[in-house]
């Protein structure tokens, strides 16, 4: 029994998926990319410890054999054992968890449609396991399906009041579809779960932003900075700095960008606006070069800069 539970917890530790975060530079600005993470949630098995379970089945060799491939990062044949497991007993209540295993190794091979689909069965089993809601509301995000997204945050808010993660997740949407009541009504209401909570004051730091109050949402960003510096949030405050032509704290906040990630494109994109700003066009059209060679294609790094 006990082996049996540890292959089913290192089953999920070793490929458990981590809800991916909506956040964007606010689009009306600069339209960045999405580069930054809360705290990610750790899938947790929800097992009932007080089933006995025969250990010498095949349903617990064949979670064995998944489990051996997983270590091997073999993910298509452990996908095919999970799926084995499944149907050797299909009212095993541990299937729930195997089911999320198996949309996570789905969507690491792009099958999001599968995964989506094995999720939403999981989920059939245990609706209320809201690591499995974060799962599915950050791969609805993926394939753009953001009204489902934000459904599955709304059904983790009434499980879980105090959850975080799913209030700042559902107000960047919000915010990016130009819900500005309903983000500051998620930003506020994490800031009265705990008024020191990074996430609220980063969103508060986007609300400011998208409204043009450049100064208040600097303020914002650097309060998160000073604990937890990161390539997006400190290509945001430098936004805000170019906004409102604070040009050398710019430079500094995109030099350390770059220095966290060299391979954002959307950071070369700020420094292009930085040395237009500073009418240095040689250096302009460098940046807009590096730009492109990171992925972004040259158009709409012009658009971007209004060229």
């Amino acid at each position: 029994m006990k082996r049996f539970i540890h292959i089913i917890i290192m089953l999920a530790v070793a490929i458990s998926a981590q809800a991916q975060v909506i956040q964007s530079i606010n689009k009306q600005n600069m339209k960045f990319e999405n580069r930054d993470k809360p705290e990610p949630v750790k899938e947790k098995p929800a097992i009932d410890y007080s089933i006995v379970i025969d250990t010498t089945t095949l349903y617990f060799a064949l979670i064995d054999s998944a489990q051996h491939h997983i270590n091997l990062k073999q993910w298509a044949v452990a996908e095919r054992f999970l799926l084995d497991a499944i149907k050797a007993e299909p009212g095993n209540p541990s299937n729930s968890l195997l089911l999320s295993n198996l949309a996570t190794m789905q969507r690491r091979q792009g099958k999001l449609a599968e995964a989506i689909k094995n999720y939403s069965m999981a989920i059939d089993l245990t609706p209320n396991a809201v690591t499995l809601l974060h799962n599915r509301a950050a791969l609805y995000t993926v394939v753009d399906s953001i009204a489902r997204a934000q459904a599955d945050y709304e059904r983790i808010m009434e499980l879980d009041p105090a959850d975080v993660e799913s209030r700042y997740n559902h107000g960047m949407i919000a915010l990016n579809l130009g819900d500005s009541k309903t983000a500051e009504k998620d930003f506020n209401s994490i800031l009265s779960i705990n008024p020191n909570s990074g996430m609220g004051k980063q969103g508060q730091g986007y609300l400011n932003k998208h409204a043009g109050n450049y100064d208040k949402a600097a303020e914002c960003f650097s309060e998160v900075i000073k604990v937890r510096p990161t390539s997006t949030l400190l290509a945001n405050r430098a936004d805000c700095y170019l906004a409102t032509k604070r040009l050398n704290d710019a430079s500094l906040d995109i030099a350390n960008a770059l220095e966290l990630d060299p391979d954002d494109p959307y950071i070369y994109v700020l420094r292009a606006k930085l040395n237009k700003l500073r009418f240095n066009r040689s250096d302009m059209e460098r940046d807009i070069k590096l730009a492109v060679a990171h992925g972004l294609d040259e158009k709409e790094v012009k658009q971007l800069l209004g060229e």
